[in-house]
């Protein structure tokens, strides 16, 4: 597909800006709208560009990310009929925010990589206007808690509070893994949950440090599991039986099958 030029971009957003006007004014639907009524649908919106990013489908990605603007787009749109605010205060206050938080870009400040940027990252946001209060209270409170775990571990680590060496995490995990086991033997409910969600913590720890995005990691080997486990019933459906009528080793011999076509 070809590059657009710059004008054809801008021509092309303001394209979009005409066509959401008029569908405020003349579509029943759209005209009726609120920020409350397409919340959910902005979150719907969301996971499927996420879910189009894991499956690396370009045109599925330029399609949701089309859907997600629109919701950017409608917001911004009603918000300028109350007065408040309309998408060019949206893109200003966003690209005032870039400029502030990239100094060394924009300013005297020097960084030469991309930890050097994060180091500075979580003070800056704190320094701005309306910006965050401490260094956590940018975390969104209804973000999933795996997502969440990530993200509060990525804070405290720009400024500081991180392992010295990232393969001491591992006498961490070790330490709360004995710690569930211990729990276990108590059979305290409430101390066994507290138990393992520190685990939970530690690990995503342990792949933050090494790399790696645990959502990402953990809904792969969701994908992985659901794949096979299909396999498996769509094998017994084959032989005429149910999954609940064959024994455990006859199961496990068709996960190896699985296993063995994917060869993952």
């Amino acid at each position: 597909m070809s590059q657009h030029s710059k004008e054809e971009k801008l021509e092309a957003f303001g394209r979009l800006l005409d066509v959401m006007d008029t569908l405020r004014e003349k579509c029943p639907w759209d005209r009726v709208q609120t920020n409350e009524s397409l919340r959910p649908n902005t979150i719907e919106e969301t996971m499927e560009l996420a879910e189009a990013i894991m499956a690396n489908q370009p045109a599925e990605i330029r399609k949701e990310l089309g859907d997600v603007l629109l919701h950017i787009v409608f917001y911004a749109k009603i918000a300028d009929e109350k007065g408040q605010f309309d998408i060019a205060d949206v893109c200003h206050s966003l690209c005032d925010k870039l400029i502030f938080r990239h100094p060394h870009v924009y300013g005297e400040e020097k960084a030469n990589s991309a930890a050097e940027v994060l180091q500075n990252w979580e003070v800056i946001k704190t320094k701005e206007k309306d910006g965050n209060k401490t260094i956590l209270s940018g975390v969104p409170a209804s973000l999933p808690s795996l997502i969440k775990a990530e993200r509060v571990q990525e804070k405290a680590s720009n400024v500081g509070f991180d392992w010295e060496k990232r393969e001491d995490v591992w006498q961490k995990v070790r330490e709360e893994l004995d710690e569930v086991e211990a729990e276990m033997r108590s059979g305290n409910a409430d101390d066994l949950e507290q138990e393992f969600g520190d685990l939970l913590f530690a690990v995503v720890n342990a792949a933050r440090l090494y790399g790696v995005r645990p959502d990402n990691a953990l809904e792969k080997t969701n994908r992985k599991f659901i794949g096979r486990f299909n396999y498996i019933e769509a094998r017994a459906k084959e032989q005429g039986r149910r999954l609940n009528e064959m024994t455990l080793a006859e199961m496990d011999a068709l996960w190896e099958e699985a296993k063995s076509l994917t060869k993952q």
